[in-house]
C-alpha cells in the first residue's frame, strides 16, 4: 500500500468514476525541504491552490489576466459597446466616477493641505449661512446706526406767536436766516451768529402777516397780510421793493417757483404773480369753495398742490394754470388740508394732512390721481416735513382727542409705520419748517415757542455722536429770548 500510495504521488494523472468525471487536479511533488521554505516564505503556501473555483477565491485559470489588466491601467475607461445605455449616460458616468466636486481627476492618497483653510464646504446649510452672514455684515455697513433725539436741540422765546392753524408765519431760507412772524412784527434770527433784527412792524390792530415765504435763492421775502396786502422786502437793505394787488381776503399761504410767487387766499382764489413784470398778475383761478390754505410747488416746478377749508386739495399743472384747468381733484380728505410737502426722492408723490376732523396723513401718485398709502394720526396734523437724509416723513400735530395731541411724529416711508414721537410743547403746534442742510426742524407752538429738533440727522456710527442726550435734553428748556 505504501509503495502504491507514493507512486500515485509521484504521477500526474486523472482518476475516473463510472458515473462521474472528475477535473483534473494538479499534483506537485512533495519535497523534503519544502516544510522549511513555508517558514521562511509563508506566501509559497499558495503553490497548493487547486484551479478548481472555490467560494471564496476565484478561478484564476479562467480569467484573462492581460485584459483584466489593460482595463485597469488604461487611461480611457472601455465600456461594452453593446449597451444600451445612450452616449450621455456613459458620459455623466465617467465623471463621476472619474472626476471630483470641483472636476478635476480623482488622485488617491494625495496630500491636498489642511481641510479647514482649503477645503471647500460642500453643505448646502454652510453656504446659506455665509450668505445670510455677508449680507448681513454688508447691511451693517451700509445702514449704520442712528438714534431719535431725545429733547430739543434750542428752545427761543417767541411773544406774541399766533394761536391761528391757518396761518404759516415761519419760513427758513437758504441764507440759514430763520423768518418768523409774532403778531404784528418780523423778525429775522441768523442761525449761524443768533442775531436777531426786527425787519417790520405793521401798525394798526387789526393787521399782522399771516403768511412768511422766502424766494429760492433767498433774496426777497414773501409777506402775506390779513387784511390782503402781499409785499415783497428786500432783507438786505431792509426795505420794502413792491406791493402785489389782487386778493381781497386774508393771504394765509404762499409759494415761489423761480421768479413766480403763488399766493392763495380766504377769497378763494390762487393768484401767480409774476415779479419781473410791471403787471405781475400771470394767472389767476377760482376753483376753491372756500379759503385756500395750503399751497406747494413740487421740486421740479411744473405742478401745484392747493390745499382748501372745504376739505378739497387740487393738482394743477404750470403750463395749463392760465386755463384754470386741474389735472386732479382729490377729496379723500374730511376736514381741511393745510400740511402738503412734496417727496425729495420721488417727484410725483405728494403727502398731505387733514385737520382735526380727518387727522390723516395721505400719500398721493399725482401722475395717477390715486391715493397709494393713508395713516391715521388721530391729531390735527399742522405741518408735514421729509426727510432729505433718510426716506421718513415728520408730520407736526394740534388738538387731538385721543393721542398724538401737540406732538411730533416720525414716519419711515414708504411703509408708514411710526418710527419714535417727540414734543415737549404745552399747546398745539402750528407750523413747521427744515433747515438748509436738512437736518433740523423747527416747530412754533402755540405756548410762544420756537423748539429746534435735530431730528433728520445723518447716520451715525454710534448713539452718541451728535444727538440729544438726557442732559442736555433738560438743559434745553431753558429759552432765550427771539427779540
Amino acid at each position: 500500500m505504501k509503495a502504491q500510495r507514493g507512486d500515485s504521488l509521484n504521477r500526474i494523472g486523472t482518476l475516473q468514476d463510472d458515473s462521474t468525471t472528475v477535473p483534473p487536479i494538479t499534483v506537485f511533488r512533495y519535497h523534503s525541504s519544502f516544510s522549511s521554505s513555508i517558514k521562511k516564505h509563508p506566501v509559497s503556501a499558495f503553490f497548493f491552490i487547486p484551479c478548481v473555483g472555490d467560494r471564496f477565491l476565484p478561478n484564476r485559470c479562467l480569467m484573462d489576466l492581460d485584459k483584466a489588466h489593460t482595463l485597469l491601467t488604461s487611461k480611457t475607461p472601455q465600456f461594452n459597446t453593446s449597451s444600451n445605455f445612450n452616449q450621455a449616460y456613459r458620459q455623466k458616468l465617467i465623471e463621476n466616477l472619474s472626476l471630483d466636486s470641483q472636476g478635476r481627476p480623482f488622485k488617491i492618497m494625495v496630500f491636498r493641505g489642511s481641510p479647514k483653510s482649503s477645503r471647500k464646504s460642500i453643505r448646502f446649510v454652510d453656504e446659506l449661512r455665509q450668505e445670510v452672514a455677508a449680507i448681513f455684515e454688508k447691511d451693517c455697513k451700509q445702514t449704520p446706526y442712528r438714534c431719535i433725539p431725545k429733547g430739543e436741540k434750542r428752545v427761543l422765546d417767541a411773544p406774541r406767536l399766533r394761536n391761528d392753524y391757518y396761518s404759516n408765519i415761519m419760513s427758513w431760507g437758504i441764507n440759514n436766516i430763520l423768518a418768523v412772524a409774532l403778531g404784528p412784527e418780523l423778525y429775522l434770527w441768523n442761525s449761524e451768529d443768533q442775531a436777531v433784527h426786527k425787519l417790520l412792524q405793521v401798525r394798526g390792530g387789526n393787521d399782522w402777516p399771516t403768511s412768511v415765504t422766502w424766494s429760492e435763492d433767498a433774496s426777497t421775502l414773501a409777506v402775506g397780510y390779513m387784511c390782503s396786502n402781499l409785499q415783497l422786502w428786500d432783507v438786505e437793505s431792509s426795505k420794502l421793493i413792491r406791493s402785489l394787488q389782487g386778493h381781497s381776503g386774508r393771504i394765509a399761504s404762499t409759494a415761489w417757483n423761480g421768479h413766480i410767487l403763488t399766493s392763495g387766499s380766504r377769497d378763494k382764489s390762487i393768484i401767480n404773480h409774476d415779479v419781473r413784470a410791471a403787471n405781475s398778475l400771470a394767472s389767476c383761478i377760482k376753483r376753491h369753495a372756500d379759503e385756500v390754505c395750503g399751497l406747494k410747488w413740487s421740486t421740479e416746478g411744473n405742478r401745484l398742490a392747493s390745499g382748501g377749508n372745504e376739505n378739497l386739495l387740487y393738482i394743477w399743472e404750470a403750463s395749463k394754470m392760465s386755463s384754470s384747468k386741474f389735472l386732479h381733484r382729490l377729496s379723500d380728505h374730511c376736514a381741511a388740508v393745510k400740511a402738503l410737502a412734496w417727496c425729495p426722492y420721488q417727484n410725483n408723490v405728494l403727502a398731505s394732512g387733514g385737520g382735526l376732523s380727518d387727522g390723516c396723513i395721505k400719500i398721493w401718485n399725482t401722475e395717477k390721481g390715486i391715493c397709494i398709502n393713508n395713516i391715521e394720526t388721530k391729531a390735527q396734523i399742522c405741518g408735514l416735513e421729509w426727510n432729505r437724509h433718510h426716506k421718513e416723513i415728520l408730520s407736526g400735530h394740534g388738538y387731538s382727542i385721543r393721542e398724538n395731541q401737540n406732538k411730533l411724529c416720525l414716519w419711515r416711508y414708504p411703509s408708514m409705520t411710526k418710527v419714535g414721537e417727540l414734543g415737549n410743547h404745552k399747546s398745539r403746534i402750528i407750523n413747521l419748517c427744515q433747515s438748509p442742510d436738512g437736518i433740523t426742524v423747527i416747530s412754533a407752538g402755540a405756548d410762544e415757542t420756537l423748539r429746534f429738533w435735530d431730528v433728520f440727522g445723518p447716520p451715525t456710527a454710534g448713539a452718541g455722536n451728535s444727538m440729544v442726550s438726557d442732559l442736555q435734553g433738560l438743559l434745553s428748556f431753558r429759552t432765550s429770548l427771539l427779540r
